[in-house]
């Protein structure tokens, strides 16, 4: 009879622990509040005649910050109209709260490209891009630019692509959050197999 109780008891324990990593699993779903941008810099769809040396994208709330190259990536291309538009600035981002920050020189005068990502607060990153026109005053001093997507601390001209910026609406594969889940399931199991292992030895 006693025995009975226990084993009841187990599985009271075993559902709460369930229903604790079902919990866990879905307050930490992906499908929370993306951050959204709130403010350019150059503007969206502004006419630029100076050179902006720095480009800001800030968010309404704070970026998460992983590291230089980790989750986060602006890049400036242009002009839209060339048979090849390049890259200009050093690939090197930096964030500021809720801002994702990056220096550049621009080029030929056209349409130019912001493409930027980061990781929101939820967790999961964001990426968008948006564009401004560039008609440099006279007197500007413009950059070559390069071919190929600059990566922070490498020359430029580099062909490594680890760097860009995931395609707009990228998203972070589910299996990290299942992975976090099922670590919760388990160490709730065996707190659970623990307790019973106690009780069971209790009892005569």
């Amino acid at each position: 009879m006693r025995r009975n109780k226990v084993q009841r008891r187990s599985v009271r324990v075993l559902l709460g622990a369930g229903l604790v990593a079902a919990a866990l699993g879905w307050s930490a779903s992906p499908a929370l509040a993306h951050n959204d941008a709130v403010e350019y810099s150059p503007a969206e769809g502004a006419v630029v005649t100076e050179q902006p040396g720095m480009f800001r994208v800030t968010t309404n709330d704070e970026l998460v910050d992983l590291g230089e190259g980790s989750g986060r990536a602006m890049a400036i291309s242009g002009p839209a109209d060339a048979t090849t538009p390049l890259y200009y600035g050093d690939g090197c981002v930096t964030l500021a709260g809720p801002s994702i920050e990056t220096t550049a020189q621009l080029g030929q005068p056209g349409e130019y490209t912001v493409t930027w990502q980061a990781v929101s607060a939820d967790g999961h990153p964001v990426s968008e891009e948006y564009s401004f026109t560039w008609q440099p005053a006279e007197g500007q001093a413009l950059a070559a630019g390069s071919a190929a997507v600059p990566t922070c601390g490498q020359a430029a001209g580099s062909t490594d692509a680890t760097a860009a910026p995931a395609e707009p609406g990228g998203t972070v594969p589910d299996a990290a959050w299942i992975s976090a889940a099922a670590a919760a399931v388990v160490l709730a199991g065996a707190v659970a197999l623990f307790a019973i292992r106690r009780r069971t030895r209790r009892t005569p």
